[in-house]
């Protein structure tokens, strides 16, 4: 192989790993990791996926790209064209879910609930007065703080969440792979809302374009 082909090649590498990863937001925490090998694995592997979700912490959805281990649709959020409270993922990574979701949040970010659902089997048309039911368990997650809308999806989408519910106070709840109809309709974020206060304020740009004609809670960064 030539030198130039070798440069080239390093020279495509680079510049693929600036685009997925900020090196200058995660470099010290990704270096550490490597060098622990928290992360040398990768989403299959659930007491490893699970240890370096907990060695990158708060960076972890912000430096996953940086060690492979975010679900793949988590590189690319630009295809969202539309806002809503509850949204399915396509790309959902149910062992990277069920590894982290496994044992408490070392760092208290959030809490996981295992809610027993029964769900309607349909009958024959025979039995149609006689339902029958299936008993499941269902893993959710919900954050501790409060926080946007775009940001509990970018949290859920990077835990390997199946969907996700928002709610209009700031709550964000991640809903596995077993849940049905978005997990649980209702608030069980242990900080959220803050006193009982929401603010509002006006959203930057950004965010307008993944919604329309619906309003945004955002929150100030010591709520958040």
């Amino acid at each position: 192989m030539s030198r130039f082909v070798i440069f080239l090649f390093g020279l495509l590498e680079s510049i693929r790993y600036s685009v997925a990863c900020n090196e200058a937001v995660c470099g010290s925490v990704v270096s550490k990791c490597l060098l622990i090998k928290s992360c040398s694995c990768d989403l299959e592997t659930k007491p490893c996926a699970r240890e370096c979700f907990n060695c990158l912490g708060i960076r972890y959805e912000d430096c996953c790209t940086c060690v492979d281990m975010c679900p793949k649709s988590a590189e690319d959020l630009g295809s969202l064209t539309k806002k809503s409270v509850v949204e399915d993922f396509q790309e959902a990574v149910p062992q990277l879910f069920q590894a982290l979701t496994e044992f408490p949040d070392q760092l208290g970010q959030w809490t996981a609930l295992e809610i027993p659902m029964d769900i309607n089997i349909k009958a024959n048309p025979d039995d149609a007065g006689k339902p029958k039911f299936l008993s499941i368990n269902c893993t959710v997650v919900f954050w501790s703080q409060c926080m946007t809308w775009k940001k509990c999806r970018n949290g859920c989408l990077s835990m390997g969440a199946s969907s996700y519910r928002w709610f209009h106070d700031g709550c964000c709840e991640c809903v596995g792979q077993s849940c049905v109809n978005y997990g649980l309709d209702e608030n069980r974020c242990p900080q959220c809302p803050k006193n009982g206060t929401v603010t509002t304020v006006i959203v930057d740009e950004n965010e307008l374009d993944y919604g329309e004609d619906e309003d945004i809670l955002d929150y100030d960064e010591e709520d958040m």
